[in-house]
C-alpha cells in the first residue's frame, strides 16, 4: 500500500524499549498540530522536552504541553496516578505552563492507580525491572473488571462506596474534586476532531519491545505500546490512523532486565552512555547501551506498520572511530534474519555485524540533510536500505531546534 503524504494524523511509535527520543519528537510535530493524544502506559513514561530555554518532564501530560492553544489528551489506555498527575500541573505551572480544561482532557474512562497498586508493585516489579509506580496492579484489575475508572472515582458516591473505609479516601476524595473538571469524553473529542479534518497526534509511550502482546515478554510493560494501541486506547478506528512514525536511536538502549544481544559493554558502550547522557528520565536508571539492531528494526516496522522514521542522537555517534549495524542473529550454528521474541533464543544469540566508519565534525548545529558528513549519510542510508523505510526525521541533539527534516511529505 502506498504511504500518504502530508497526513492529518501521525502515531508516533517507539521502535525500541522506550527511551527513543519520543518527547521531542512529539513535541517537534506539534507545533503544526491541533490535539496530542496520548494512548497507554502510566507515570513510567518520561518524555523530556527542551525548547523555549526549558527543560521539561512529562510523565503523564502529553508532550505537546508547551505549546498554546493545542489541546492535550490523556486516552483511556492510560492507568493514572492522580497524585503525581497533579503534582506534574504544579509543576508545569511553576514553569510558566499553565494547564486548564482548554488545553488538558482525561478520558473518563482511564484507569486510577490507588496506594494498594504501589504497594503491590514495589513488592513484586523488581523481579522484571518495573519502576515500582503501580502500573502493572493497576492493569491487572483493569483487566479483572475491579478497576476504578477516572469517571467512578470523581463520582464520590462511587469511589466513597468502594473505598470510603480506607486510610486513603479522604485523601483521594481531594484528588478527584481537582481532577474532575479535566475529565471528558476523549474519544468523542477526538473523533469529531478527525471528522472536522484537524491535525492529531496519536502519543506512545515506552516501545514496542515493551508491547505486552508483541514484546520480549515477561520484560515488558503492561499496556499495548505498538501502533493498535492508539486505535484501543483512544477510541478511534484503524482506518482514522493515516500514518505511523516510528522512533529510534542510532544505536540502542534497554533499562530493567530482558535479553539485549547488541549490548556493547568496555569503554565505548561506557563512552556513548556518557554522551547520550542514558540514564531514565522517571527513574534515573542507568540505561544498557547496544549497537543498532536491524532485526528490532525491521520487527518494529513490521508490527507498526511504519511509514517513516524519526532517528535521534545521532550526534551522539561523533568521534566513535567505527560503528556496527546488526544484520543478524547466530544462534547454535544458525543464522537468523528475522528477531525473535523468544527470551530462550534471545539469551543464546550473537549478534552478525556489519561496520562503517564513523565521523568526528561535530554536527550538533547543521539543519540540512545535505551538511552531515558523508559517513554519517552512508550510515543513515544503510539503516533505509536494511529497514526498507525512509527517515524523515534526524535529531542532532535535545533541542527542538536540533532536528532536521530529511522528508517533510511524512510530517503533518
Amino acid at each position: 500500500m502506498a504511504r500518504q503524504t502530508n497526513p492529518s494524523n501521525i502515531a508516533v511509535i517507539g521502535m525500541e524499549w522506550g527511551d527513543e527520543g519520543k518527547g521531542k519528537i512529539v513535541d517537534f510535530l506539534a507545533e503544526k498540530a491541533d490535539i496530542i493524544a496520548r494512548f497507554n502506559g502510566g507515570n513510567n513514561a518520561g518524555h523530556t522536552i527542551e525548547a523555549n530555554n526549558k527543560k521539561i518532564v512529562v510523565h503523564l501530560v502529553p508532550s505537546g504541553v508547551m505549546y498554546k492553544n493545542k489541546l492535550n489528551i490523556v486516552g483511556n489506555g492510560l492507568v493514572i496516578d492522580p497524585k503525581t498527575l497533579l503534582q506534574e500541573i504544579k509543576n508545569l505551572d511553576k514553569n510558566g505552563i499553565k494547564i486548564s480544561p482548554q488545553n488538558l482532557a482525561i478520558s473518563e474512562n482511564a484507569h486510577v492507580i490507588l496506594p494498594h497498586h504501589i504497594a503491590e508493585d514495589r513488592q513484586a516489579g523488581s523481579r522484571i525491572g518495573t519502576t515500582g509506580r503501580g502500573i502493572g496492579p493497576a492493569y491487572t484489575d483493569k483487566a479483572a473488571r475491579i478497576g476504578l475508572r477516572m469517571q467512578d472515582f470523581i463520582d464520590d458516591s462511587i469511589f466513597k462506596k468502594r473505598f470510603g473505609e480506607e486510610e486513603f479516601y479522604r485523601e483521594y476524595k481531594g484528588y478527584a474534586e481537582e481532577l474532575k473538571p479535566f475529565v471528558n469524553d476523549t474519544a468523542g473529542i477526538i473523533n469529531t476532531a478527525i471528522d472536522n479534518n484537524k491535525k492529531i497526534i496519536f502519543e506512545g509511550a515506552q516501545g514496542t519491545l515493551l508491547d505486552v502482546d508483541h514484546g520480549t515478554y515477561p520484560f515488558v510493560t503492561s499496556s499495548s505500546a505498538t501502533a493498535g494501541g492508539a486505535c484501543t486506547g483512544l477510541g478511534i478506528s484503524p482506518r482514522k490512523v493515516q500514518s505511523v512514525m516510528g522512533v529510534c536511536k542510532a544505536y540502542k538502549t534497554r533499562v530493567g532486565n530482558g535479553p539485549f544481544p547488541t549490548e556493547i559493554t568496555g569503554a565505548v558502550g561506557q563512552k556513548i552512555q556518557k554522551i547520550g547522557r542514558e540514564f531514565g528520565a522517571t527513574t534515573g536508571r542507568e540505561r544498557r547501551v547496544g549497537w543498532f539492531d536491524a532485526l528490532v528494526g525491521k520487527y518494529a516496522v513490521m508490527v507498526n506498520g511504519i511509514d517513516s522514521i524519526a532517528l535521534t542522537k545521532l550526534d551522539v555517534f561523533t568521534t566513535i572511530d567505527k560503528l556496527k549495524i546488526c544484520v543478524a542473529y547466530k544462534h547454535k550454528g544458525n543464522i537468523l534474519k528475522d528477531f525473535t521474541t523468544s527470551i530462550k533464543i534471545l539469551q543464546n544469540c550473537q549478534p552478525v555485524y556489519e561496520e562503517l566508519d564513523g565521523w568526528w565534525d561535530d554536527i550538533t548545529k547543521v539543519r540540512s540533510y545535505d551538511r552531515l558528513p558523508n559517513n554519517a549519510k552512508k550510515y543513515l542510508r544503510r539503516i533505509e536500505e536494511l529497514l526498507k523505510v525512509p527517515i524523515s526525521i534526524i535529531s542532532v541533539g535535545p533541542k527542538r531546534e536540533q532536528t532536521i527534516v530529511a522528508r517533510s511529505e511524512f510530517l503533518v
